[in-house]
């Protein structure tokens, strides 16, 4: 069952970014000569019109094929791709990652009607009276008498609206910041009181066995009171992921994290097998709760991902079409082409770097 729910994960978020592409594609009146889902042998096929709809062995992919993306003697069919125009060009590939969004909201409301969200509201502020209550001793024993949020007049009900200049709208992300900025630098916050007044203030964290921490608590998860609301939280939740996806990708880029920590598609199925079977010591809707919630954090960070501007993604694709606009005039398909190989291919070497990764990780660390 595990297995099925992980491949449904990777078929969801795949499927709805194809059909993003797909639909943006008829809609500008481009022939599709295949729909596919998944890569490698065919498994399945059917035609419909002049489109061939197939199911391939490999589940970790798929793709949108239209006229003249293969072949150069239909580039001249009025229908194919690059007979349209710049603009309808843009919107085909535009709207794979646009889909993936979309659908990470949609799973957002799912999930947040059943589960709340996380406001960046402070539950409790750690003081020394916590020092002498048994249920928090152990947790505020690492900050040794010092409690950086207390010293910075801090207050339990204060909702957080900036850290270091940057918006925020969850609990988590205050958490993440300290993780990827957390070198005992001050920290400059903006809050705000249960009575709505604004202030500003700076609070220096201290180095407990854990990391570098402030000293504060979450007020835990609220449900939505209204659908206002409801849409509002799950716009933060894709919102949240979005922001994590491009603060991971910051990291990498900058090599604050080793290639240990790095998982692909096999360390990802492993914690998703992992958190399956957790939820299901609970009952089948955390399952199900659970398995959305893998669905919105990969999809939004597909759709980041994909957007990026190296050829063979949809981002790299985009880039050609933004120098065709502005230079006005089309990139050579045959440069196209072989700039287009090149990425697709340091992208696979790239892929199976990150497989072996996950297979030492997985089964042999």
């Amino acid at each position: 069952m595990n297995i099925i729910l992980i491949i449904l994960v990777f078929g969801v978020i795949i499927f709805f970014h194809e059909l993003g592409h797909f639909i943006v594609a008829k809609m500008n009146h481009i022939t599709v000569k295949e729909f596919s889902m998944g890569l490698g042998p065919k498994l399945f096929s059917f035609k419909k019109k002049e489109t061939q709809y197939s199911l391939r062995l490999i589940p970790l992919g798929g793709y949108c094929m239209m006229l003249s993306e293969d072949e150069e003697e239909n580039e001249n069919d009025e229908n194919s791709f690059d007979k349209k125009s710049i603009w309808a060009r843009m919107a085909v590939v535009l709207a794979g990652p646009f889909m993936n969004i979309v659908i990470a909201f949609i799973f957002s409301v799912i999930l947040i009607h059943f589960c709340g969200t996380d406001p960046a509201t402070i539950g409790q502020v750690y003081d020394q009276e916590m020092a002498q209550d048994s249920e928090y001793a152990d947790v505020v024993k690492d900050f040794g008498g010092v409690y950086p949020a207390q010293e910075a007049g801090i207050e339990d009900g204060d909702t957080v609206l900036k850290i270091g200049g940057s918006s925020i709208k969850n609990f988590r992300e205050l958490q993440i910041y300290l993780e990827i900025y957390g070198d005992g630098s001050p920290i400059d916050l903006e809050l705000q009181r249960k009575d709505g007044t604004v202030y500003d203030t700076t609070v220096y964290p201290v180095k407990t066995s854990s990391g570098y921490k402030v000293g504060i608590m979450s007020c835990g998860y609220v449900l939505p009171e209204n659908f206002g609301e409801l849409m509002k939280y799950s716009a933060y939740e894709v919102r949240y992921w979005v922001k994590a996806t491009f603060l991971s990708l910051k990291l990498i880029v900058t090599r604050q994290v080793s290639s240990d920590e790095v998982s692909g598609p096999v360390g990802v199925a492993k914690s998703m097998n992992d958190t399956f079977k957790e939820a299901a010591k609970v009952d089948l809707l955390t399952v199900l709760l659970n398995w959305m919630n893998y669905i919105v954090l990969l999809s939004a960070n597909l759709g980041i991902m994909n957007m990026l501007p190296i050829p063979g993604l949809d981002g790299g694709r985009f880039l050609f079409l933004l120098i065709e606009l502005i230079t006005r005039r089309k990139v050579p398909k045959e440069k196209e082409n072989i700039v287009t190989v090149i990425g697709f291919v340091l992208v696979m070497i790239l892929m199976v770097v990150i497989l072996f990764n996950d297979i030492k990780n997985v089964f042999f660390s």
